[in-house]
């Protein structure tokens, strides 16, 4: 199963997928938003399998330090405008397989679709 996680290196949550996926020998390919940027159609078609309130990181530094206003008036456009200019907005990581795309990490989750 050919995986794809997306993230930052540096996040916490995003080295303890990756640690997980590596101890399991999982198949999957690093994308890190800060290094290779995010496409705007994926964003959009992951907005569209899981709503774009579930990609929006409402609790992270990029959030806090946006202006009110923005905040206040958020919107499905404006959220994926945003996350495609500030992709430390979107929660990590994006784990996307072949037929499925999760947002977060949770180890039992992950355990149960990498089963050895």
């Amino acid at each position: 199963m050919a995986a794809i996680l997306y993230g930052i290196k540096n996040c916490d949550t995003v080295k303890k997928a990756r640690k997980f996926l590596d101890a399991k020998q999982v198949d999957y390919t690093f994308h890190d938003f800060r290094e290779h940027g995010l496409n705007p159609i994926q964003l959009s078609a992951w907005a569209a399998e899981l709503g774009w309130e579930s990609l929006l990181n409402k609790r992270s530094t990029t959030w806090r330090q946006l202006p009110d206003e923005t905040k206040d008036n958020i919107n499905e456009v404006l959220a994926l405008m945003i996350m495609e200019d500030q992709p430390t907005l979107i929660k990590r990581p994006v784990l996307e397989l072949s037929d499925q795309v999760l947002v977060g990490f949770n180890e039992t989750t992950y355990s149960e679709i990498f089963a050895d």
